[in-house]
């Protein structure tokens, strides 16, 4: 199939081929990852614009990773240095970036449905590095094709993702994807940080992780997002560690062969304990190797043939 669409903007638009597609693909760019030479000349002259208007490690560095695979030219762009606090709209920002004969724009934003107003206003492909707590399609790819990388399979496995599903688009990009992949999604998690009407998202709603965690095949566990605890969510991080914390009694829990993911970053005994995040169960770091050639397959489709 040829990928049509102009923008890459979630995962709940993607129909089942176009995911399963754009996992296929990846699997040419991971293969460049190893080789001595982890560079192609897909994306010469054509030029990408990082606009990042949160604190991003991980995600900022694997698009400007996969971009320059790709030996695409690569512009990051800071809204603390920018014209925006002079009183610019974002929309006049991206319209003034255009003007320079930019190729794509790649926006992380803390207001969701962002990327899909600059969709709309703007003729490149926009690719949404997250905004706020709606989506995070490039992540949830990521995740996806590592699971299928491990198990050969997304289709009837059992998965479970714990933590703070309310303020997570990972988790909602996952729950889409995988969901349409067939696998059968759980969420778990403390009553306040799971969103109401999570059911009719086709999953199972448990808020303790021994009941969520028995026979799973995936256990993805979620950051608790610790600028947030003035809200009073919580009572404590303590307590949140007492009761959802991933322990190996809990994990013995799941399938002797699970496998134990983590989009990042890591509050190292909060989540999970050292032993767990680094232990051969882990395929965390088999997310972030993966998240770079899943980024180059996205720039590939959207602007390979533009």
């Amino acid at each position: 199939m040829n990928f049509k669409r102009k923008d890459l903007l979630g995962i709940q638009d993607l129909s089942k081929e176009e995911i399963l597609f754009i996992l296929e693909t990846t699997k040419s760019f991971r293969e460049v990852l190893d080789r001595p030479i982890k560079k192609v000349p897909t994306l010469r002259g054509r030029t990408v614009v990082n606009l990042f208007f949160e604190v991003s490690t991980r995600t900022r560095m694997s698009f400007e990773l996969a971009e320059k695979r790709l030996s695409a030219d690569v512009l990051n762009f800071s809204s603390a240095n920018s014209s925006l606090v002079k009183g610019e709209t974002l929309l006049d920002t991206a319209k003034n970036i255009l003007a320079m004969k930019v190729d794509c724009f790649v926006l992380r934003h803390p207001v969701p449905g962002t990327p899909h107003l600059l969709a709309k206003k703007l003729p490149i492909p926009i690719i949404n590095a997250g905004d706020g707590a709606h989506e995070h399609p490039t992540q949830a790819l990521s995740d996806i094709y590592t699971i299928q990388e491990r198990k050969k399979r997304i289709e009837g496995l059992k998965i479970a993702i714990i933590g703070d599903i309310t303020h997570s688009r990972v988790a909602r990009s996952n729950i889409w994807g995988l969901s349409k992949l067939g696998a059968q999604v759980r969420v778990c998690g403390p009553p306040t940080l799971i969103p109401p009407l999570m059911e009719e998202m086709g999953v199972e709603v448990f808020y303790l992780p021994e009941d969520a965690l028995r026979g799973v095949d995936i256990v993805m566990m979620l950051r608790i997002q610790k600028e947030r605890q003035n809200e009073g969510l919580l009572p404590s991080i303590s307590e949140y560690i007492d009761f959802f914390s991933l322990t190996e009694d809990r994990l013995k829990l799941a399938r002797e062969d699970v496998l134990v993911m983590h989009p990042g970053p890591v509050n190292r005994g909060v989540e999970l304990p050292a032993r767990i995040a680094d232990g051969k169960r882990s395929v965390i770091l088999d997310q972030v190797v993966n998240g770079v050639a899943v980024r180059m397959a996205v720039l590939y489709l959207l602007l390979a043939k533009r």
